[in-house]
């Protein structure tokens, strides 16, 4: 299995494995079939968030991830992903599961983002969310490694 994935710079301050997220990305590009250009994934603080969630989507509140789509093609992707490790923290207690599990279902929301999958209509979002759950129980296995 290829690790090392190319053009992909993980920004990283967390408990999770930059490994971990490498391995991810290489099954998600063989499963989705895409390629890089060039992905950057970020883990921040929520102010960071906030901040570039008023600048550029002009809200002015904290969320979990902001992708932000540069591909000029729909299978090489080029963007970044942006994941606020604090409310990832506050998802996880709500939701019952690891920090580092939902650190893992906000990449893949990110990927899938970037492949062009919408959640802002509720038909949309039912989908990506169908779509989004497959590959975390698939890949949720990445966890349990060392």
């Amino acid at each position: 299995m290829e690790i090392v994935v190319k053009n992909l710079r993980i920004y990283n301050n967390t408990v999770i494995k930059k490994l971990t997220i490498h391995k991810l990305i290489s099954l998600l590009k063989k499963e989705l079939d895409f390629s890089i250009n060039n992905l950057e994934i970020s883990f921040v603080k929520s102010a960071d968030i906030i901040r570039l969630n008023n600048k550029y989507l002009n809200h002015k509140h904290s969320t979990d991830i902001i992708t932000f789509d540069y591909s000029k093609l729909d299978s090489c992707l080029e963007g970044e992903i942006l994941i606020s490790t604090n409310d990832a923290l506050d998802n996880s207690k709500r939701f019952k599961t690891s920090f580092n599990e939902e650190l893992i279902r906000l990449v893949i929301h990110g990927v899938l983002h970037l492949l062009g999958y919408k959640d802002k209509r509720k038909s949309d979002k039912r989908v990506m969310k169908m779509k989004e759950n497959l590959l975390m129980h698939k890949y949720k296995f990445l966890l349990n490694e060392k």
